[in-house]
């Protein structure tokens, strides 16, 4: 561990002093030009210092703007691909010593057809025609920053890495203004210096960066750019053309401050004879972020006491596997800029298992130990108390680097005679991940290396033999393009360790991710003893872009590999091979705009050889010329087996599965567009899965719109585990007995979003979430014999199964697995159940000034559990949903400035 956090300080101190010794010898300049990954077609405008103030006012009448040569002749990107634009677009840059200044003129010849729908800043999926400039400063064609806007002036800014994936998390601070006119529209940017990244240059010497400007028509499905790109190309940052002319400006100094203050307000329901329950619970917070930027292009962002009230709450979930359930991240702080920090993240063709190394949900957790008493006063969420980040590019080196600090955290408990004590739930934990990579070839090949860290306090006896006390991962990954660039090699290696107490190892050994204690498992040994557990994983990936998009994948992951400390991951224990080929069409036709169909395999294996997974699959999407679009997809999964399926136990199998879907919508310039999701999935057992999300959008005017997608789910499962039992007469089965049951679930739940825009400063979103979910379990059978679909049924062939009732409902079944034989009887509790829930916020936001805004948050939460019960009926189940609530009302103001 100490070696880790050695290797992470290093690789921080190197990218601090790198850039301005050895990185100066290898650079010509800060910004010259990325000759081995340029685009075919390189199209280069000038930029011209402003010698007078421009007024932001979206009309481009300053006398600036004409000073500066005007770029068009704009091509299709699609529908029609390397085709001219159905309109004229033109676009101007300047620039003094403070900001990028960008006027676009978008001509329409049907200007009163221009889409412009309000929205709040950075939404999605409106229909709205769009100006897209993405300055790609570091000249790296692999990095850029893209601002947009629309006809209203609507703001979006996405940070663009590794070429094509897109953070839209990323806010900067810019200023836009739009106008509309006779002959179509105008958009008239202010970019400072401060929210971009470049590095230094000489007195007189010309900057090279990157850009690409495009447009969006909404009516015709169109977009254009200013240096040609399409779809089908492999990247697209290094498809920018190059913005030259920008001399002698200054290096922003770049810091920012953020500062908050907040008030929340709970109401819930509870127990009056609760000694720790207050129907009003208030709390005050203080906090805030700070940004510096660094002279070499790095910068460097910290935050105290983070407050992420406004965040939209966890969707309501029913997970009856073996593995936790996987929520996206949506705090700010730790979304922006994150994919930096994807360690041991590649390209690669179809696969199996998931793992992810830093997944940042596990900072500011849930506490890990349950206190036990009467009354219990415990924290939702461990508090964070700091963390900061270094993240950026300098010269051809990209750096990571987050630290985070968690404090320890107590529960108060009341056992009922007025003495209060307080117990440990959670250790003073310190967090850490790095990451650096190198740009080789002018950013054809790339090199990284980083790692993660995690170190707790656990001198507590009570933390002792519950948790790890340290856990670290080391991770190496490279990507590297062919020169035709369209086929990409990539890899992936990374070794994990964790240590603790033999109690604590053991209890990994023994966990879902691995099971160690599978008695037909003999690569496998279970080790009592061990005070740590090493693991490995690797992956290779070559794809190829185009028009025939192929993918290949070969990738293993050790039964020791774990990274669930800072990271996500289900299963390790296994070997995989994947391929997929898939055809693309984006030439529009009579019927079809765009089209592509494909197919593939998936293998696996466990360590010991068995053959856990196999699956082909075959796809096909399309777009009509009307714009509408729809696509079908058909999976057949042979017999295999399931060294998971048990629990613990000896190996299982799965029948025969296969299963088809199909998704679709309409024209999004629709009033009310629709949209749908239809899954059918069944096995040669009898068990099956089908859902249906239909869904539709209401926009009754331009600054309102109605999301509503209901969804419906029924399946059963008729190899659902429910326990083991210890008997020495079940030879066959490794002296324990499995069992399981049918499994009948049904789920009916609604995802709702309200939007209303009042002005490009004050919008107000709400989603709301009800959810009803049941599931009843019928004919429990026992595995009869490891690695074949032979069960013995509880009631059959000499067996008994009687339930056991009380208060009119059924508490448990009681279980003779051989009649008049030796084997003891057992009990099965009713694993019956009935859950509802609403969740829903509300999310008032006024920027008052540029970067600063007001929050006016409402949550809500009703929730019931009923045991015993798993019938589904619509009229009570959707009834149930309206139970007793509980309401946090949170105000919550920041102010951003900088200098």
């Amino acid at each position: 561990m100490k070696k880790l956090q050695s290797l992470l300080a290093v690789l921080l101190a190197a990218s601090c002093t790198l850039p301005q010794t050895a990185l100066a010898q290898t650079t010509p300049g800060p910004d010259t030009l990325n000759k081995k990954n340029t685009p075919a077609t390189v199209r280069s405008m000038r930029a011209a210092r402003a010698t007078t103030t421009i007024k932001l006012d979206g009309n481009l009448d300053d006398p600036a703007w004409a000073t500066v040569k005007a770029e068009s002749d704009f091509t299709q990107s699609y529908p029609k691909a390397g085709q001219p634009g159905t309109e004229r677009t033109e676009v101007r840059v300047l620039y003094d010593d403070a900001a990028l200044y960008i006027g676009v003129r978008a001509f329409d010849s049907r200007a009163d057809s221009i889409a412009a729908q309000l929205a709040r800043r950075d939404a999605t999926g409106i229909y709205s025609d769009w100006i897209h400039v993405v300055v790609d400063s570091y000249h790296d064609r692999r990095n850029g920053f893209r601002f947009s806007t629309n006809p209203r002036g609507v703001q979006k800014d996405v940070l663009h890495s590794d070429d094509r994936s897109e953070d839209l998390n990323w806010d900067a601070v810019w200023e836009v203004a739009t106008s509309v006119d006779k002959e179509g529209w105008t958009a008239e940017y202010r970019i400072p210096f401060s929210q971009l990244r470049f590095g230094g240059a000489g007195k007189g010497q010309e900057r090279v960066w990157g850009i690409q400007v495009q447009r969006d028509i909404a009516r015709r499905g169109e977009r254009v750019s200013w240096n040609p790109w399409k779809p089908a190309d492999p990247g697209f940052i290094s498809m920018a053309g190059d913005l030259t002319g920008i001399t002698d400006i200054p290096i922003p100094r770049r810091l920012e401050v953020l500062p908050y203050v907040s008030n929340r307000l709970t109401r819930a329901p509870g127990d009056p004879a609760n000694p720790f329950y207050r129907q009003n619970d208030t709390r005050s917070s203080i906090g805030g972020d700070v940004k510096f930027g660094l002279p070499n292009g790095l910068t460097l962002t910290a935050t105290v006491n983070p407050d992420f009230g406004q965040v939209e709450v966890d969707p309501a979930v029913v997970n009856l596997s073996a593995f936790e359930s996987f929520f996206p991240e949506k705090r700010p702080f730790f979304v922006e800029g994150a994919s930096i920090f994807n360690l041991g993240s590649v390209r690669t063709g179809p696969g199996f298992g998931n793992q992810q190394i830093f997944y940042s949900r596990r900072i500011g957790r849930s506490p890990q130990r349950f206190a036990q008493g009467q009354f219990v006063n415990a924290p939702e969420a461990t508090t964070i108390l700091g963390a900061a980040k270094l993240s950026g590019k300098t010269g051809p080196w990209t750096v990571g680097l987050l630290d985070a600090v968690t404090a320890e955290e107590n529960a108060e408990v009341d056992n009922g005679n007025g003495v209060r004590t307080t117990t440990p739930v959670e250790p003073f934990t310190n967090y850490l991940i790095g990451r650096v990579r190198r740009d080789l070839r002018g950013g054809q090949t790339l090199v990284g290396i980083g790692g993660t860290s995690v170190v707790r306090r656990v001198d507590d006896a009570v933390f002792k033999d519950l948790l790890r006390s340290n856990a670290s991962v080391i991770s190496a990954d490279f990507e590297h393009r062919f020169p035709n660039k369209q086929w990409l090699l990539t890899g992936a290696f990374n070794r994990s360790a964790i240590a603790g107490t033999e109690r604590v190892i053991t209890s990994a050994q023994r966990s879902s991710a691995r099971y160690y204690q599978r008695p037909d498992a003999d690569y496998l040994e279970l080790d009592p003893n061990a005070t740590g557990l090493n693991g490995h994983s690797e992956v290779l990936g070559l794809t190829k872009s185009g028009d025939l998009r192929l993918g290949f994948t070969a990738k293993q992951v050790s039964p020791g590999f774990e990274v669930n400390d800072l990271g996500f991951m289900g299963r390790v224990d296994y070997r995989n091979l994947g391929m997929s080929a898939f055809l693309n069409n984006n030439t529009p036709g009579k019927l079809l705009r765009d089209y592509n169909f494909g197919g593939g395999m998936n293998h696996a294996w466990n360590f010991g050889g068995d053959r856990i997974w196999t699956s082909f699959f075959g796809e096909s999407n399309m777009t009509f010329t009307n714009q509408w679009y729809t696509g079908f997809g058909a999976q057949l999964d042979p017999p295999h087996l399931d060294d998971r399926m048990t629990r613990g136990g000896p190996l299982g199998k799965q029948p025969l599965n296969y299963g088809m879907y199909n998704y679709g919508g309409s024209d999004s310039k629709r009033r009310i567009p629709v949209y749908w999701n239809l899954n059918y999935y069944g096995d040669t057992d009898g068990g099956y899965y089908r859902s249906i999300y239909p869904g539709f959008d209401v926009r009754p005017t331009s600054t309102v719109k109605l999301s509503i997608s209901p969804g419906f789910e029924q399946g059963l499962n008729t190899l659902q585990f429910v326990r083991s039992v210890g008997d020495v007469n079940a030879t066959s089965t490794y002296a324990r007995r499995y069992v399981f049951a049918d499994l009948r679930q049904t789920t009916l739940s609604a995802n709702i979003r309200a939007e209303w825009t009042l002005s490009r400063a004050l919008s107000f979103q709400s989603y709301l979430q009800p959810f009803a979910s049941s599931g009843a379990y019928t004919r429990f059978k026992e595995l009869e014999t490891p690695a074949t679909t032979d069960y013995t049924y509880f009631g059959e062939a000499g067996t008994t199964i009687t339930s056991v009732t009380g208060g009119g409902k059924v508490q448990s079944y009681a279980v003779d697995p051989d009649g008049a034989g030796a084997a003891p009887s057992f009990s099965i509790s009713n694993p019956d159940f009935r859950t509802q829930s609403l969740r829903g916020n509300a999310v008032m936001r006024w920027e008052y000034r540029p970067g600063s805004a007001l929050f006016f948050v409402w949550q809500q939460e009703r929730s019931a559990f009923t045991p015993l019960e798993g019938d589904f009926r619509l009229g009570r189940d959707t009834r149930d949903i309206f139970g007793r609530p509980s309401n946090t009302f949170l105000v919550k103001a920041t102010y951003w400035f900088a200098r």
